[in-house]
């Protein structure tokens, strides 16, 4: 892969588990469409077996300042390692009978570079409207006026929550934690 990323600043503050997503298991995804880095509008209540979704408040780009005091928010730095960590973990987790999804309330566009540039092989997902994240009632921060996602992966089932990892720190081992849930799964 020609990207990498930077590793995390040291001492950056740890998310901590507020039970904003003890409800999620046993829900059901919500029947709504969402746009795709890969053109094709995607309906995740629709999709048959495994799905894996990581939800995240946002990737930088390069040259632009994230927003001020960043560092600072619990759990918010990091999009950019755990989308290469997830990239990095695309074929054992695809092996492992799921498809991935990264899913953010930036825009298409935006999110278009950053799966070009990060050479991702799966698609991310745009609900800026946040017709999938307000049913669910996942946890949100504000950061620059900006309404953002509090960094959590869902496993669903044909269409059902299984299993949810919240919160997420340090980022780049999220994968792990979908592997070993998924080989719990299989019995392996």
């Amino acid at each position: 892969m020609q990207n990498t990323y930077e590793s995390l600043p040291e001492n950056l503050p740890a998310p901590i588990d507020d039970g904003a997503c003890d409800h999620l298991i046993g829900m059901q995804l919500p029947n709504v469409s969402l746009r795709s880095t890969n053109g094709q509008s995607i309906n995740l209540s629709q999709l048959n077996g495994k799905v894996v979704i990581y939800c995240y408040p946002m990737t930088g780009q390069p040259g632009v300042p994230l927003p001020e005091g960043w560092d600072a928010i619990p759990g918010a730095r990091g999009c950019t390692p755990q989308s290469c960590a997830f990239r990095d973990h695309y074929t054992q987790i695809v092996n492992l009978g799921a498809i991935v999804f990264g899913l953010s309330t930036q825009i298409t566009n935006y999110q278009k570079e950053m799966v070009e540039r990060l050479e991702l092989p799966f698609p991310v997902l745009s609900d800026h409207e946040f017709k999938f994240c307000n049913p669910l009632q996942l946890p949100t921060f504000t950061a620059a006026g900006m309404v953002l996602l509090k960094r959590v992966t869902i496993i669903a089932s044909c269409s059902t929550v299984d299993a949810i990892h919240y919160p997420v720190f340090p980022t780049d081992t999220d994968p792990h934690w979908v592997i070993e849930q998924l080989m719990t799964d299989s019995g392996n």
